[in-house]
């Protein structure tokens, strides 16, 4: 049942986003901005983490999960650092997920073939 309400909690951000791909005139970029942002917003009012525990990796994997990430390890380093937490936690939480695809990223370079598109 857990993969199920992964699949669904999931599904459906991912499926806003495409509608809004498909039905405004915001760019994929904007999207993405408008996705994290809500993510930080919707952790910082205590909303994000019952999603969380509810769908799992349905509600930590689509770019709202990033979102929640920074402001998580932010509201952490700020109760261990005080206010230089704000600086610090939301790198610091979010660097191995960052390392891991700047590498994996450099090694599918390495074994793929850059060509012209046309």
């Amino acid at each position: 049942m857990d993969y199920l309400w992964a699949f669904l909690i999931g599904g459906t951000i991912c499926a806003i986003g495409q509608v809004l791909i498909d039905f405004t005139k915001l760019t994929p970029a904007r999207i993405l901005v408008l996705f994290v942002t809500l993510g930080v917003l919707l952790t910082g009012l205590g909303l994000y983490e019952p999603i969380v525990n509810f769908a799992g990796a349905g509600a930590t994997v689509p770019l709202t999960g990033f979102g929640y990430l920074m402001a998580k390890g932010t509201l952490e380093a700020v109760r261990e650092h005080g206010l230089l937490g704000v600086f610090s936690g939301g790198v610091a939480a979010s660097a191995a997920g960052i390392a891991a695809a700047v590498f994996f990223g450099y090694v599918a370079a390495l074994f793929s073939k850059s060509g012209d598109k046309s």
